[in-house]
């Protein structure tokens, strides 16, 4: 049984799919496993705490773990519920103990209790997929904003929205 501590997933009786899954793609990615060997060598990433709202998928997965690797604290939720592979998102809590919140077709109430679980985890750094993350820092978490150093937003959508919130002066860390 996954607790809330551990994420909120589907079924974790899905886990060893995901990590057949998780395993296969990692074949497909060797950048990340050359960057994963290193991190698991060096910790760089040693007493870090990362947020993330990203797509839950065997590539994020293997981000994920490549972070976990490099010494980090990681908690993730899906950015699109509609995108979130179960096993995967099982796999993570169960078998690589990543705090993960993400359901395939989460409604929208659960989507949001997902994004404050995962800030729960009072990040160093966000890693964003549309902004959802960053956005509810700034409304409705904003006690969590002096530890963090900074954050990451990987699509156009997102962009748009943190200029927005720049050029207005309501955006309080630096993203890439």
């Amino acid at each position: 049984m996954v607790t809330q501590a551990e994420g909120h997933v589907k079924d974790p009786g899905l886990a060893s799919q995901g990590v057949l899954r998780i395993e296969w793609a990692a074949r497909e990615m060797q950048v990340l496993r050359l960057i994963r060997e290193c991190f698991i060598k060096e910790k760089p990433l040693r007493g870090i705490r990362l947020s993330g709202c990203l797509h839950v998928t065997t590539e994020t997965a293997n981000l994920a773990i490549t972070l976990r690797d490099g010494g980090a604290s990681v908690a993730l939720c899906a950015s699109n519920p509609l995108s979130t592979q179960d096993d995967v998102a099982a796999a993570l809590v169960s078998e690589y103990g990543i705090q993960t919140f993400a359901i395939h077709g989460e409604d929208n109430s659960t989507y949001y209790q997902h994004i404050h679980s995962t800030l729960d985890h009072g990040p160093h750094y966000t890693l964003d997929d549309g902004a959802d993350l960053v956005a509810t820092i700034h409304k409705d978490r904003t006690e969590l904003m002096g530890p963090i150093m900074g954050g990451m937003e990987e699509t156009t959508t997102g962009v748009i929205r943190l200029r927005s919130m720049a050029q207005a002066g309501k955006l309080h860390y630096p993203i890439i």
